[in-house]
């Protein structure tokens, strides 16, 4: 059990059996009363969990019930969610979130159905037991069906939906306060809205961090625009996290998928790092995190590779008096080494490289468990053997470290 209580939030189903929520301390109290601390060696900065069907029928207010995402099976036969009658998730079927074991051939993401996906993903006894078999100390959470929020047009819609989920996701975390994170969604459809939830994660549900989706929410308009600038200074003031994760949708403005529309691998690098890169250039060179020194900033679920020539091009820019009238005060690389964090897959052969480049406590890494595309079992191992050369205190930070720092619990 942890040691302080937080707001209890009075919407959650299971709220008066759960007048706790996980701190933000990795301590905790033995059966003996003395206080123990929990050590983190290896932490997954980027896992998911899968959302049960009935989440909106039970956690959305009773004011939005009508208006809940539906489970339907779209003409072609494939599992969607509905909102308001716009379809959101893979036009194959939202079967594959849960699919992790296809890259071993172990399961066959054709025919698996939404609610046979990784038993981990819903339910946290069963996610222990995954990690436990990994070694896997700690893991922070994100969505699955929740990544095709941004897509709703109606904002306070999108609000309901991400107070249902972040309460529901505080509950699946609850059993496990000091190794479940859960990290919140926040609608940012409309600034006041996304606010107001980040509030609420943070001071009722006690979360560290937040996401939002590197597509352009409103138009053009970057994160570098006026417009967002309450927002940062709120995120600033509550000491909360902010982190950027792409979806496979292209429901959301999308760069570059035009250019591959029948090839589905091609699309999905071209928006997962081409996204990232530009959500990147706003945040750094469009000078947010130098308006907002205390800002924690991650680029997430991307690869992280690309992070080094992207910052050497921001430099070259910096230091060349006819490109940077609108650059920010710092190079981009030095605001990138006091406010930013990048996550990497396994297996990045460049990691330990980069490592060196850009600082290991800069580097956190992901499973991406129980997604199609994600590494389950041996994600650590993979790791390790592809951090080898590094000192044991680098090994540490990029296993660790990092997103013990991003994340605020160090």
């Amino acid at each position: 059990m942890p040691l302080h209580a937080k707001n209890v939030d009075p919407f959650s189903p299971g709220s008066s059996n759960n007048p706790f929520r996980p701190t933000l301390i990795a301590v905790h109290v033995g059966l003996e009363g003395d206080a123990m601390t929990r050590i983190y060696d290896t932490v997954d900065a980027d896992g998911h969990i899968l959302e049960p069907l009935t989440l909106w029928d039970d956690y959305i207010d009773p004011a939005f019930r009508d208006r809940r995402p539906q489970h339907v099976i779209d003409e072609n036969g494939a599992e969607r969610i509905s909102v308001e009658g716009k379809l959101l998730g893979n036009p194959r079927g939202i079967g594959s979130l849960g699919s992790i074991g296809v890259r071993q051939g172990e399961v066959k993401v054709n025919t698996l159905k939404y609610e046979e996906g990784r038993k981990g993903g819903f339910d946290p006894d069963t996610r222990i037991v995954d990690m436990d078999a990994d070694g896997i100390d700690a893991a922070f959470l994100y969505p699955s069906l929740g990544l095709f929020t941004g897509a709703v047009e109606d904002p306070d819609l999108s609000a309901a939906m991400c107070r249902a989920y972040n309460r529901w996701l505080t509950d699946y975390c609850e059993p496990y306060p000091d190794r479940l994170f859960g990290v919140a969604m926040l609608p940012m459809q409309s600034v006041e809205n996304a606010m107001a939830e980040m509030k609420f994660a943070r001071e009722t549900l006690g979360m560290c961090g937040g996401f939002l989706r590197p597509n352009p929410y409103h138009g053009k308009k970057m994160l570098s625009d006026p417009m967002y600038a309450p927002f940062w200074s709120l995120a600033e003031e509550l000491d909360f996290s902010i982190g950027f994760h792409e979806g496979s949708t292209n429901a959301m403005p999308t760069v570059g998928v035009d250019r591959f529309e029948e090839d589905r691998a091609a699309r999905h690098m071209v928006s997962h790092t081409m996204e990232m890169m530009l959500a990147a250039l706003a945040v750094i060179w469009g000078g947010v995190v130098d308006r907002h020194p205390k800002l924690r900033i991650a680029f997430l679920e991307s690869g992280g590779g690309w992070i080094a020539p992207w910052l050497d091009r921001m430099d070259r820019h910096f230091d060349d008096k006819g490109f940077n009238e609108f650059a920010p005060s710092m190079r981009p690389s030095e605001l990138f080494k006091r406010n930013c964090w990048i996550s990497f897959e396994p297996v990045e052969n460049s990691i330990a490289v980069l490592a060196d480049y850009i600082g290991p406590d800069k580097i956190m890494w992901a499973t991406d468990y129980p997604h199609q595309d994600g590494f389950f079992p041996d994600a650590p191992k993979m790791l390790r053997e592809r951090l080898a050369t590094l000192s044991d205190e680098s090994k540490h930070q990029v296993m660790a470290g990092g997103a013990l720092g991003y994340y605020g619990i160090n």
